[in-house]
């Protein structure tokens, strides 16, 4: 043991690669004002929330990547979320202007309860009496959101594939772990769950287990290292401004949008935000109002503007030197419940999962809410550095919960349509997407071996990569 410790304390640095200079691609982003109509019903908490006023505009933000030899794009809407049949209509949009595959467009939402209802409300009602109903009067807001979001969203991606802009930038990536989320579930000892968004005293001793990562995803200038493009990811409810009264029946993007906007004033560079896994998690301050939205989103945004700074000056450790794109979707069978096999009169359900990939960062695609556990799952049994989850990137077919979330019972296991031991399943095909995507962007060689992951000798501490003051004079 002691010869091998010494050889793994004295191994160069070179073996693991933290003197790799990054590598420049191109990148190009867009946006789009997706807004809904004051007077228009809110999505998320109930089927009577007429807006009365609008704090801030609903946005697409798009960022597509092209490594010289493929392209990928995500897409962020401010939308409680979109169904698959929006979702493939949509990768078809931007697979016929930009000629990119269809498996290579990664479309999320951010699952704000302050926007509208969207086409999938519909089909849902098709299915499930009980549902909300878009009205049949095409002059009423909630008719005329569908046919004006296919309209702005198909144009806008036609308009960026005339002219995108195209820049060559650096990619760099971090993660950090920021307190501003808790998980809304209470599990008695005998596993028994309770719902503290509807006793607010339980929070003081709400202990279930949070998904605190912020991933932060920056796109620099190779001359002088200035951010041009932010990417956020972090899992919240977006229901911070939510508060009683008027404070619910508000136009907003919530959290997202003050991240947003607070990057932008900052740093002069685009930003976006892509919900994590937030299907059992709610920001800190639920349901406060606009000064609480506004807290959790600057608050993260300063911290993936603390970042981007470790990333400038520590280019060769969070730039990459590889950042080969690409995408992968799987598709299964998931069984559902009894109670919906009777709705969606069938006893299984075709779902996917989505792979996107850019470097070292993978972002994975699932079909609905899914709770922060299971999301944490798929990060720890990825291959890749660092693994976000994109909310609703396949579909929105409800909450996904642990087979002991759906034992204990609560509010997200009553909502969930498949079977229990099928959120495993998802793990599962997520895991063996991810690992597909990468052998198939990163080859083995000729030995069998592609280095990464399996076949790393690193030291026992792995802290290299810092950038000489001088150096970082230089650039300045």
């Amino acid at each position: 043991m002691a010869t091998l410790l010494a050889f793994g304390a004295i191994l160069p640095l070179c073996v693991i690669g933290v003197d790799a200079q990054p590598k420049a691609v191109k990148a190009a982003w867009f946006r789009a004002d997706i807004s809904c109509d004051v007077g228009t019903t809110l999505a998320g908490y109930g089927n009577n929330d007429v807006s009365v006023e609008k704090i801030d505009d609903l946005e697409l933000n798009g960022l597509c990547i092209d490594d010289g030899n493929d392209k990928v794009l995500i897409m962020s809407f401010d939308l409680i979320g979109l169904d698959n049949a929006a979702i493939r209509k949509i990768r078809r949009w931007a697979s016929t202007s930009l000629g990119v595959k269809e498996a290579n467009v990664l479309v999320s939402s951010t699952h704000t309860h302050g926007g509208p209802h969207t086409e999938m409300y519909r089909n849902a009602a098709k299915l499930n009496g009980s549902s909300y109903r878009i009205p049949d009067d095409p002059t009423h807001p909630d008719a005329k959101y569908p046919p004006f979001f296919d309209k702005v969203v198909s144009e806008a991606i036609h308009r960026f594939a005339q002219n995108p802009g195209w820049r060559e930038v650096y990619v760099g990536f971090y993660s950090s772990s920021r307190d501003e989320n808790r998980n809304r579930r209470f599990t008695t000892a005998d596993n028994h769950a309770s719902f503290i968004a509807h006793r607010r005293t339980l929070h003081k001793i709400a202990t279930g287990v949070a998904d605190k990562e912020l991933g932060t995803l920056a796109l620099f200038d190779p001359q002088t290292y200035a951010p041009l493009f932010v990417l956020g990811n972090y899992a919240a409810h977006p229901l911070a401004s939510h508060a009683p009264g008027k404070g619910g029946l508000r136009i907003t993007s919530d959290f997202p949008g003050f991240y947003r906007r607070y990057i932008e004033a900052e740093t002069g560079a685009q930003a976006m935000f892509v919900m994590g896994a937030c299907g059992d998690l709610v920001p800190k301050g639920d349901e406060l109002g606009t000064r609480a939205a506004r807290r959790v989103g600057e608050n993260l945004a300063e911290a993936s503007l603390a970042d981007i700074i470790d990333i400038q000056r520590n280019s060769q450790r969070f730039m990459m030197s590889k950042p080969i794109v690409g995408g992968r979707i799987e598709k299964f069978e998931a069984k559902l419940r009894a109670r919906w096999r009777e709705v969606h009169e069938r006893d299984a359900i075709t779902l996917e999962v989505q792979c996107v990939s850019i470097g070292d960062v993978a972002f994975v695609g699932v079909p609905g809410e899914m709770t922060n556990e299971l999301g944490l799952e798929i990060k720890w049994h990825s291959p890749y550095r660092r693994t976000f989850i994109a909310y609703c990137g396949t579909d929105y077919f409800g909450y996904i919960s642990t087979a002991n979330q759906v034992a204990a019972g609560g509010y997200e296991p009553q909502l969930q349509k498949i079977l229990a031991r099928e959120s495993l399943r998802l793990v599962t095909v997520s895991q063996n997407a991810l690992f597909s995507l990468r052998s198939t962007l990163y080859p083995e060689d000729e030995k069998g071996e592609d280095g990464y992951p399996d076949n790393q000798n690193l030291p026992l501490v792995n802290l290299p990569g810092g950038v000489k003051a001088s150096k970082w004079r230089n650039k300045k």
